[in-house]
C-alpha cells in the first residue's frame, strides 16, 4: 500500500486547500470534525488505510481553515457554507462520476447539508458523530467556541473551556480564521432530512451525545441504518470498529 499523497486543490473561490489522498478505487471523500484535520479523524488511527483495503480510494481534505489548507483572515472568504462549497468544488475538480461522502461531527454537519440541499449528489452517505438535536441549535455551539477563542489566553485549568482550548492549542488551530469560519453554518431543519434519500450509515460512538441522539437521526433519514460503536466523541475516532462498521455497512449495502 503507497503512502498518503498530498496536493492543494483551488477551490470554488481559488482559495488552497490540502487533499490527502490514499488507495485506488470508487472515490470516498470524508470529511474530518471541527478544529481537527484529516491526519487526526481518519489517517492516524487506521480508518483511511482499512478502507484503502476494502478497495476505495480515501481522498480526505483538511477543512478551510484547518489543518494545511487556507486559512484566510478576510471574512468574504468565508461565505455561507462555505464548507459545502469546497467541498462540492472538490468532486468538480476531480471529476467524479461516482462517490462515497462521509463526515464526522462537523464534517457530517457538513455532508447532510450538502445533501439536503442538492448541492452534492453521492452513491452512498456515512454520517459519523453526529445526532438529531446536533442539526439545530449551532448558533449556541459557535457562541461557546468564539469564547473559547476570545478569552484564549485567560482559559485557566478546571474552567469549562480549558479543554476545547487545549485541542485549539494542540492542533494549531489559526483563531483568526477559524472565529470566520464559525459563522457559516446555517442549522439544517429536521424537514430537509427527507430529501437524503441515498443509503445513508449513521455511526456514533455509544458514549457519544455532543450532538444529541444518533438514533433519532437514523429513524428520521428516508434510507438510513444506524449503528454503535464503542467510545465518547473524542475517543470513537481513535478506535478500530469506525472503520470496521464502515467498512462493513459499505460491503452490506
Amino acid at each position: 500500500m503507497t503512502d498518503v499523497a498530498t496536493e492543494f486543490v483551488p477551490s470554488f473561490d481559488g482559495e488552497r486547500l490540502a487533499v490527502h489522498r490514499l488507495g485506488a478505487g470508487k472515490p470516498m471523500l470524508l470529511l474530518h470534525g471541527l478544529f481537527s484535520d484529516a491526519d487526526t479523524n481518519w489517517i492516524k488511527f487506521g480508518h483511511a488505510r482499512r478502507l484503502v483495503l476494502a478497495g476505495y480510494e480515501v481522498v480526505m481534505p483538511d477543512l478551510r481553515a484547518h489543518g494545511d489548507s487556507a486559512a484566510p483572515h478576510s471574512a468574504s472568504a468565508y461565505p455561507q457554507d462555505v464548507l459545502v462549497k469546497d467541498a462540492a468544488a472538490l468532486v468538480e475538480y476531480f471529476g467524479w462520476s461516482g462517490y462515497i461522502l462521509g463526515g464526522f461531527s462537523l464534517g457530517a454537519r457538513t455532508v447532510l447539508h450538502a445533501v439536503a440541499s442538492g448541492v452534492m449528489a453521492p452513491e452512498k452517505l456515512i454520517v459519523a458523530g453526529m445526532g438529531l438535536q446536533g442539526l439545530t441549535g449551532w448558533e449556541k455551539r459557535a457562541e461557546f467556541f468564539r469564547g473559547v477563542i476570545d478569552n484564549f489566553d485567560t482559559i485557566r485549568p478546571g474552567e469549562p473551556a480549558y479543554f476545547a482550548r487545549q485541542f485549539l492549542k494542540t492542533q494549531g488551530v489559526d483563531r483568526v480564521a477559524a472565529r470566520h469560519l464559525l459563522g457559516t453554518l446555517s442549522d439544517l431543519v429536521p424537514g430537509a432530512l427527507e430529501n437524503v434519500t441515498v443509503p445513508t450509515l449513521v455511526v456514533c460512538g455509544d458514549e457519544d451525545q455532543d450532538n444529541g441522539s444518533a438514533h433519532e437521526l437514523a429513524e428520521a433519514l428516508p434510507n438510513a441504518r444506524y449503528v454503535s460503536v464503542p467510545g465518547t466523541h473524542m475517543s470513537s475516532v481513535t478506535k478500530p470498529q469506525l472503520s470496521e462498521a464502515m467498512v462493513q455497512w459499505l460491503e452490506e449495502e
